[in-house]
C-alpha cells in the first residue's frame, strides 16, 4: 500500500530513453537537418534535441549542435531544464557556454510565461509514486544529480530544480542550496531525488546522510522534507516512506 504524503500541522490533501548516438547535421540528408525538416515538415516534427539545435545553430569545435543539444538534455533531463532560470548554473552542470546557456533559459522564459496560465502546470504530489512518475526519466540520466521539487501548501509543485551533478556527498549538497528556492518561492515542503546510474536502488551511507542532514536543516526552517527518492531503470525506492518500493 503506498501512504500518502501528509505536511505536519495540516489539513491533509490528496493531490526517455537512453543515451544514443547522434548523427552530425553535416552528415545528415538535407532534409533531415533540423531546420530543414522544419521547415518543410513543421515544427510538430522535430525531436526536443533538434528544436535545441535550431535555436542554438552552430556547436562548437568539439561537439556537433546536434549531439550538444542532445547530450544537454539527456545529461540534464528535460522537465529540470524546463524550469532551469539561471545561465550559470546550466551552463556548469550541463558543460555549456554561458552564451548558449542563455539562449535557452530566455527561449524557456517564453514558453514558461505563456504555460504559466495553463492548467497542465498544476502538478500534485500526493505520494512516493506519484512523485517517481514525475521524475523517472532521471534513471537514464548518464551521471547522478540531485533534483528538488517545491511544494505549496496544497502539494502542487511551484518549482524543479537541479540542485547538483555528480557522486551525491553531504559535501556536495549544502542545505543552503536545497532551501534557498523553498524560502524565495513559499514552498512549505520538498521531495529531493536523486539517479544511481549503477541501477542498484538500495540507498549509500552517503544517501542516508545526506537525508538526515536536509530533515534536520528542514526543521530549523519550518520546511518539511516529505521524501528522497533513489531512482534508477527498474523503479525506485523511498528513504522516508514505509512504502519504499
Amino acid at each position: 500500500m503506498t501512504n500518502t504524503y501528509a505536511l505536519s500541522d495540516q489539513t491533509q490533501l490528496t493531490h526517455d530513453g537512453p543515451r544514443r548516438y547522434v548523427l552530425r547535421v553535416r552528415d545528415m540528408a538535407e532534409a533531415e537537418r533540423p531546420r530543414e525538416k522544419m521547415l518543410s515538415a513543421g515544427v510538430g516534427t522535430l525531436t526536443s534535441s533538434e528544436l535545441l539545435a535550431v535555436i542554438w545553430g552552430t556547436g562548437t569545435v568539439k561537439e556537433d549542435v546536434l549531439a550538444m543539444a542532445s547530450r544537454t538534455i539527456t545529461d540534464y533531463g528535460e522537465k529540470a531544464i524546463i524550469n532551469e532560470t539561471n545561465p550559470t548554473r546550466l551552463a556548469e552542470l550541463a558543460g555549456i557556454s554561458e552564451g548558449k546557456a542563455s539562449q535557452l533559459i530566455a527561449s524557456l522564459e517564453l514558453g514558461r510565461r505563456q504555460y504559466s496560465i495553463q492548467q497542465g502546470r498544476q502538478v500534485y504530489l500526493r505520494n512516493a509514486k506519484h512523485a517517481y512518475t514525475y521524475l523517472k526519466e532521471m534513471a537514464h540520466s548518464p551521471k547522478e544529480q540531485l533534483r528538488v521539487l517545491y511544494l505549496n501548501n496544497r502539494y502542487r509543485i511551484i518549482h524543479d530544480e537541479v540542485i547538483s551533478v555528480g557522486t551525491l556527498t553531504s559535501n556536495l549538497v549544502h542545505p543552503r542550496e536545497v532551501f534557498k528556492p523553498a524560502i524565495d518561492r513559499g514552498a512549505v515542503a520538498i521531495i529531493v531525488a536523486h539517479n544511481h546510474p549503477s541501477g542498484d536502488r538500495e540507498p549509500t551511507t552517503a544517501d542516508m546522510q545526506v537525508t538526515n542532514q536536509l530533515l534536520n536543516a528542514g526543521d530549523m526552517l519550518g520546511i518539511e522534507l516529505l521524501d528522497h527518492l533513489v531512482i534508477v531503470p527498474s523503479g525506485y525506492l523511498s528513504l522516508l516512506q514505509p512504502d519504499r518500493s
